[in-house]
C-alpha cells in the first residue's frame, strides 16, 4: 500500500434523471434515493482511494436544500479529502438541472465516514491523502471549510433547539 494516494484517484461522479420511481408523492426526489446514490458515489470514491473494500461509519448531518423533480439530472460528486488511521472522510454534493431551461442548483452536500477491511472484515490502515495541484487542494480546502461550516450550524441548531425546550 503507497503513503499517500492522491485527491483525484478518489473522485467519483453520477449522473441520473429523477424518474417516478425515485420519487416521494409530491413527485419529487425521495430523500432516501438521494441518500443512497450519495452513499453508492462516497463508497466507489473510497474504495478507489483506499484500493480495498469499505464500509459506511457515519454520515453528517443532512440539508435538503431544494428541490428535485421528476426529469430533472442530478449529479452526485464525491471525493476523499481526509483520513485517519483506518477511516477515510469523504465529501459528498449534489447538484440537479433542468437541461431545458438552462439552469442548475445546489441540492445538498454531506460528509461521510468510511472504514476500510481487509479480507477478514477488519479495519486496515489507509494512505494519507496527497493533493499534488491546485486543483486538489482547492477541493481540500473547500471540504474542510464545508464540513467546519456544517458542525457549526449544527451546534448553533441544537443550542437554540435546547433554549427553546428551556424557555
Amino acid at each position: 500500500m503507497p503513503d499517500t494516494v492522491p485527491l483525484a484517484r478518489s473522485f467519483t461522479e453520477r449522473t441520473e434523471v429523477l424518474m417516478p420511481t425515485d420519487t416521494n408523492h409530491l413527485n419529487r426526489a425521495f430523500g432516501g434515493r438521494i441518500l443512497e446514490w450519495m452513499d453508492v458515489v462516497a463508497s466507489v470514491a473510497c474504495r478507489r482511494f483506499a484500493g480495498r473494500q469499505v464500509v459506511t461509519a457515519s454520515i453528517d448531518h443532512i440539508d435538503f436544500h431544494a428541490p428535485i423533480d421528476v426529469g430533472d439530472v442530478v449529479t452526485v460528486e464525491s471525493y476523499v479529502f481526509d483520513t485517519g488511521r483506518t477511516s477515510v472522510s469523504v465529501r459528498a454534493s449534489v447538484r440537479a438541472e433542468d437541461p431545458e431551461a438552462g439552469e442548475e442548483w445546489e441540492v445538498t452536500t454531506a460528509f461521510f465516514t468510511f472504514v476500510a477491511l481487509d479480507d477478514d472484515e477488519t479495519p486496515v490502515e489507509v494512505p494519507d491523502v496527497a493533493c499534488p495541484d491546485d486543483d486538489q487542494r482547492g477541493l481540500r480546502d473547500l471540504a474542510l471549510d464545508d464540513r467546519r461550516e456544517h458542525r457549526e450550524a449544527l451546534v448553533e441548531r441544537i443550542d437554540a433547539e435546547q433554549e427553546g425546550a428551556d424557555g
